[in-house]
């Protein structure tokens, strides 16, 4: 294996937690204050203060990227990916330890960041790409490339100050990509931009590596993880709980979370929503249904005063998050209801047809105009193969999204009939 383009070795990042000080309204209460905050930070440097004033965003973190990689950085929001980021693209320094990168760096951080707000978008490509040590020459050899990905031709002599936030994604996630970066830092910015455009992003993104040039991509999307890297690494309070195969600390990260749901049901820390329950029609629990097989969600829920026009909805999500299908009070039940005190709702999913895979489960109460509790990922499915046409071939989940309709072919039907303008006619032909 040859050397690393990134090596991260015993990565610790420390804040110091904000207070609002009273505002100094004399000359001494300026000079007290000043004195003190100097004492502070004589404290830090000494590593004798008070523990309790500091917080860790990064502890004992430690790393190898070799070059061509794609890593995929994952965990919960607070868990470090972002300072780590920060640190790799200079924006931060650590607090101890050290990250040594040999390449030149392309980031894309949070919306906005690298860009002047007073200038154009065409003057901020030029100045990112002279920040990243490009000549004119090779910036104008990429400008054309920039503009047409980034879609934002009519608008590029416009302060991007007036821009929208997706037109920041696109012109910075096009710059930083195009400008030939050895190593592209990518966080989870991309999630401001449309679908199409996250694909897009992502494509880019697949070229780079295929290029032989390094990628580390943060994101909660771990479909997108598993996909665009060979590698994944899951933080956990700052430190490295998991580094290994991307589909692997995916799986890892998703257990996790929905541990961790599960976990707030039974100890009774949620306030409105006590208990989900997923049942077969015989009423027997199970997370496992043959698709077209009936489900049966069963809410205990809790709410005092008495709760007028509540609305409940049940999410079911792909593990990137994406949602699938829908079952919601206002879509379904027309009746409206009062909940006071304990109550056990239930919902019937009559022939599902996903296909076979594994998904979440989210599920929200909400009141007359606000949502009153959220408890997303609270149980999973896991939809099994089935027959369900008799045909004796079982649906194929590569590639073939993720419902399967109940649709009909027809052989033998009526050729289509040409007309004298060279139209066809073609026979009307209805599935059962």
């Amino acid at each position: 294996m040859g050397e690393p383009v990134i090596r991260v070795e015993s990565l610790g990042k420390r804040y110091k937690i904000g207070r609002v000080a009273p505002a100094a309204r004399t000359w001494s209460a300026t000079l007290s204050s000043a004195l003190g905050a100097h004492l502070r930070r004589l404290r830090l440097l000494s590593d004798r203060g008070d523990e309790d004033e500091f917080i860790w965003a990064l502890r004992d973190l430690s790393f190898e990227v070799q070059p061509g990689e794609a890593v995929g950085i994952i965990g919960r929001n607070g868990s470090g990916k972002s300072t780590l980021l920060k640190i790799l693209s200079r924006v931060v320094c650590p607090t101890v330890g050290r990250a040594v990168i040999r390449g030149r760096v392309g980031s894309l951080l949070e919306v906005g960041t690298g860009f002047h707000p007073e200038l154009t978008g065409r003057e901020n490509i030029f100045l990112n790409g002279a920040i990243l040590g490009m000549s004119r020459v090779e910036i104008r050899r990429k400008f054309d490339e920039i503009v047409a990905f980034s879609e934002i031709e009519r608008f590029l002599d416009t302060p991007v100050k007036r821009y929208s936030s997706g037109m920041y994604v696109r012109l910075a996630f096009a710059v930083a990509a195009h400008l030939d970066p050895e190593i592209l830092l990518v966080d989870e910015v991309l999630a401001v931009g449309d679908a199409a455009f996250q694909r897009k992003c992502l494509g880019k993104m697949g070229a780079v590596t295929a290029e032989g040039r390094t990628v580390l991509f943060v994101s909660h999307n771990t479909l997108a993880v598993e996909a665009l890297c060979q590698r994944a690494l899951l933080l956990e309070q700052g430190r490295l709980a998991d580094a290994g195969p991307a589909a692997r600390v995916a799986a890892r990260y998703m257990a996790d979370m929905l541990e961790q749901a599960r976990g707030a049901l039974e100890a009774g820390r949620t306030r409105h929503i006590r208990a989900v329950r997923v049942m077969t029609a015989g009423g027997a629990a199970s997370d496992c249904f043959a698709l077209d097989e009936e489900i049966v969600f069963e809410i205990d829920l809790f709410h005092e005063p008495a709760l007028e026009r509540p609305r409940l909805g049940i999410g079911v999500a792909n593990p990137a998050g994406q949602r699938l299908v829908t079952i919601h009070t206002d879509i379904q039940q027309n009746e409206r209801w009062v909940l006071s005190g304990a109550r056990t709702v239930r919902a019937r999913w009559r022939n599902n047809r996903l296909t076979p895979g594994r998904y979440r489960v989210d599920v929200a109460l909400w009141g007359a105009s606000s949502e009153i509790e959220t408890l997303p990922e609270c149980r999973t499915l896991t939809i099994l193969p089935r027959d369900v046409y008799g045909t004796g071939v079982l649906p194929d989940t590569n590639g073939q999204g993720y419902y399967v309709p109940d649709a009909r072919w027809e052989m033998n039907v009526t050729p289509c009939t040409p007309r004298a303008n060279g139209r066809s006619v073609v026979p009307a032909v209805v599935g059962n």
